[in-house]
């Protein structure tokens, strides 16, 4: 059995330049995101803006295990209760995906044994990401734990392919925002094509989040979405034709520094959303305590149902405004200027 392990080991890191494997503790990590506008019409090839939120991450973390047989991986994932060995997972469970994406591209088969261990601040359902998170800091760690750390534009591709198994037709804008870690504008084409571009932020801005606590998995709302569609094409695309003209316009407003301007288009944005049915009782609720204690704008991100809302507020009164939300029934408040 020795010489079988040695030369496993020799064969993996002759794939490994320079035989740059890591022989020690790493780790990687990836902020959360949220958008601030265009969800839900971006899947139809309209544009979105979202912004990376750095207070919430998900970091991934390798441990070397040498006196485990070679090939064995571990996985400790202790926010969701999960021990177990990769083998022991689905091929479609995300976080085994995320591994094995890795080595399907870094065509390593039988990698040296490690142990994984997989933590997040970023709530769950709630719209921010946490999934994308989780994948882009597992692919960055284990491809540097490799010795081959993948450029952002590949680590995003590969990120992409592990959010069809948690939302079947994503965007794209989470893989995109959270692995390159800046404000971008979006467009995913009918093609499939992805349109990518940082702007300008003139004014920095400052928004609060608060969780409502309801969880509502993006996938179902966006399936629940498309079959609107299909059902009323004309209807929909005219929706997402008007959540498109707010995008631009949303753009143009925080690259001139017309925060005001982007407050009322934070309150269409949440109105077209509500008519493509996606907005409930309670984010309304939230939205409008928040704009009678004098937010410039709300509206729900994400999926919706649950989730997140976003408020604009004057940097000043963004203690108040988060605190009236948790007493209104919010979970959490974060708040965040973007820059």
């Amino acid at each position: 059995m020795g010489a079988v392990c040695h030369v496993d080991l020799l064969s993996i890191l002759r794939r490994i330049p320079n035989h740059k494997l890591c022989m020690t503790a790493i780790s990687a990590s990836a902020p959360g995101k949220i958008i601030l506008f265009g969800e839900h019409a971006v899947v139809y090839g309209r544009p979105a803006i979202a912004v990376p939120i750095h207070q919430v991450k998900a970091k991934a973390i390798i441990f070397p295990a040498p006196r485990m047989s070679p090939g064995s991986i571990f996985i400790q994932a202790p926010d969701i209760g999960m021990e177990a060995n990769l083998i022991e997972l689905p091929q479609d469970n995300p976080l085994a995906a995320s591994i094995q994406v890795v080595l399907k591209e870094l065509n390593i088969s039988h990698p040296p044994a490690f142990k994984l261990r997989i933590t997040s601040t970023i709530p769950l359902a709630a719209g921010m990401g946490s999934g994308a998170a989780v994948s882009a800091a597992i692919i960055r760690v284990l491809s540097n734990f490799l010795g081959q750390p993948l450029p952002d534009h590949r680590v995003s591709d590969l990120v992409f392919e592990i959010e069809k198994i948690h939302h079947g037709t994503p965007s794209g804008i989470d893989n995109t925002v959270i692995t390159h870690g800046m404000p971008t504008f979006f467009i995913r084409d009918r093609m499939g094509h992805n349109t990518i571009a940082t702007f300008r932020v003139a004014q920095p801005f400052t928004i609060v989040i608060a969780d409502t606590g309801i969880s509502s998995p993006t996938s179902i709302t966006v399936g629940d979405v498309r079959e609107g569609w299909r059902q009323n094409p004309d209807y929909y695309e005219t929706l997402f034709d008007e959540v498109g003209k707010v995008v631009l316009s949303a753009r143009e407003a925080i690259e001139n520094g017309q925060i005001e301007d982007l407050g009322r288009l934070m309150d269409e944005n949440h109105s077209l959303l509500g008519d493509m049915g996606v907005s409930s009782q309670e984010l309304d609720r939230l939205v409008k305590i928040a704009k009678n204690e004098g937010a410039l704008g709300a509206k729900l991100s994400g999926g919706g149902r649950g989730g997140n809302i976003i408020v604009l507020v004057y940097n000043t009164s963004a203690d108040q405004i988060a605190e009236c939300l948790r007493l209104a029934g919010a979970v959490r408040t974060l708040t965040a200027v973007i820059r």
